[in-house]
């Protein structure tokens, strides 16, 4: 049954989860539900209170200011929350962070020392992560059969959901057939060249260089390793931080048996 307010019902915790689901760690580009960096959901009448702890206590101002912002406004999407709060713990810029965020502070009011613009850095591993998820949306396309000329050819418009499936259909060759692929890496690639304002319209080439260019033929390798390399790189770093987490939990369980 769902918790009623007097204003109506109370958020459910599956949705304030799978909104949650939604924030990535910027320089990861994974699910902070995914890295089990949520430590709690508290919902009250119309407000929610979500506390988090990232992996290293010095884990960049900048991108955990961007996480709890992220958080924060995804949970406030929902239509039965009023207020989202956020907690960060275990981190050296908590305090900055907690204020500047459930205020409603911009990051230069929150930290006025700092050097650059939060959105500067969010544009930079937005970029990133666009090549990485490219990558995994090309080598699909290679797994299926298609050739260099083909995919750099292709358009927003080539690419067709098939509804009630987990499938997209790649129309090729002034669409006289289709192959038929896995939507995740497309969904997911097309997500953040949507976000990056590189991918919209109907006419607009589907793949771009790291730079946002076009690919021609003669580049698609490059291109194509730069987004392994990136891919490579995202990995790497998320081990780092998997391992991180987990010597912090072994640390805290080995304090309680204490």
């Amino acid at each position: 049954m769902t918790a009623q307010t007097s204003d109506g019902p109370a958020p459910a915790r599956a949705a304030v989860r799978d909104r949650l689901d939604r924030v990535t760690d910027p320089e990861l580009d994974r699910s902070i539900v995914e890295l089990d960096y949520i430590d709690a959901i508290e919902i009250d009448s119309r407000r929610v209170t979500v506390d988090l702890t990232l992996p290293t206590a010095w884990c960049s101002p900048a991108f955990a200011w961007m996480m709890a912002v992220d958080a924060r406004d995804e949970v406030e999407s929902l239509p039965a929350v009023e207020e989202a709060g956020i907690t960060l713990h275990d981190h050296m810029h908590e305090t900055e962070i907690n204020r500047g965020v459930n205020e409603g502070l911009a990051f230069a009011a929150a930290f006025p020392d700092a050097d650059g613009d939060v959105e500067a850095v969010r544009a930079e591993l937005d970029d990133k992560a666009r090549v990485a998820r490219q990558y995994d949306a090309v080598e699909t396309l290679l797994a299926a059969g298609l050739d260099a000329e083909v995919i750099v050819e292709l358009r927003r418009r080539d690419i067709e959901t098939d509804d009630g499936t987990e499938i997209v259909s790649v129309y090729v060759e002034n669409r006289s057939f289709a192959v038929t692929v896995s939507s995740e890496p497309i969904e997911r690639y097309l997500e953040k060249a949507r976000e990056t304002d590189l991918v919209s319209a109907p006419g607009d080439r589907l793949f771009r260089t790291p730079e946002g260019e076009p690919i021609d033929a003669e580049s698609f390798d490059l291109v194509h390793q730069r987004g392994r390399l990136a891919k490579v790189n995202m990995s790497s770093q998320g081990g780092i931080c998997d391992g991180l987490r987990e010597a912090r939990e072994d640390r805290l369980d080995g304090t309680a048996d204490d």
